[in-house]
């Protein structure tokens, strides 16, 4: 297992070299395209998974960037059809291809497609990608009656879809 944080740059780091590798699963939160999807539905594309737990099987946009307003998600939504959009599994996909080893993606869905993210996050990463927490909490102080509450239900949809995610995969199997 490794962990990469957002975006291709880290995943690329993260997997430089193959060591024992039968296939590759990328994990983590995505955004909702699809107005159906709620916060901790499970999202499924690539080599099929089984699971007693219900999930979506669908295509998973990946891209280098925070879609941060509902309307970026319809947009991307009507453009692709994707279901989901994601910033990892793209990168991951392709070193699973190199390697010549199956790939799944299985991401919990964090935001729906009508819900704005109460910053643009994009403005927050460093020159590798990861994001500041210390820059996003500046940013939040500066304006605490409109951002605040934004993360407080973002950090409580975070908490809830990581639950969700961890019983689909105590269920799951590839």
């Amino acid at each position: 297992m490794l962990a990469n944080g957002p975006g291709s740059r880290l995943v690329t780091e993260a997997l430089r070299e193959k060591k024992n590798v039968d296939g590759i699963v990328s994990t983590g939160f995505c955004g909702a395209l699809d107005p159906a999807l709620r916060v901790g539905d499970i999202v499924v594309s690539g080599e099929p998974v089984r699971s007693r737990r219900a999930f979506i099987q669908g295509e998973i946009l990946s891209v280098d960037r925070v879609a941060v307003t509902a309307a970026e998600k319809g947009a991307l939504r009507e453009r692709t059809g994707a279901v989901a959009v994601e910033m990892e599994s793209a990168a991951v996909a392709a070193k699973a291809r190199e390697w010549g080893v199956p790939f799944r993606c299985v991401k919990v869905v964090s935001d729906a497609a009508a819900e704005d993210m109460p910053l643009d996050f994009n403005l927050y990463r460093d020159a590798s990608g990861r994001f500041s927490r210390t820059r996003i909490a500046l940013a939040a102080m500066l304006r605490p009656f409109t951002v605040m509450p934004g993360l407080l239900r973002l950090d409580r949809n975070c908490r809830d879809a990581a639950g969700k995610l961890g019983e689909f995969f105590a269920d799951c199997e590839f």
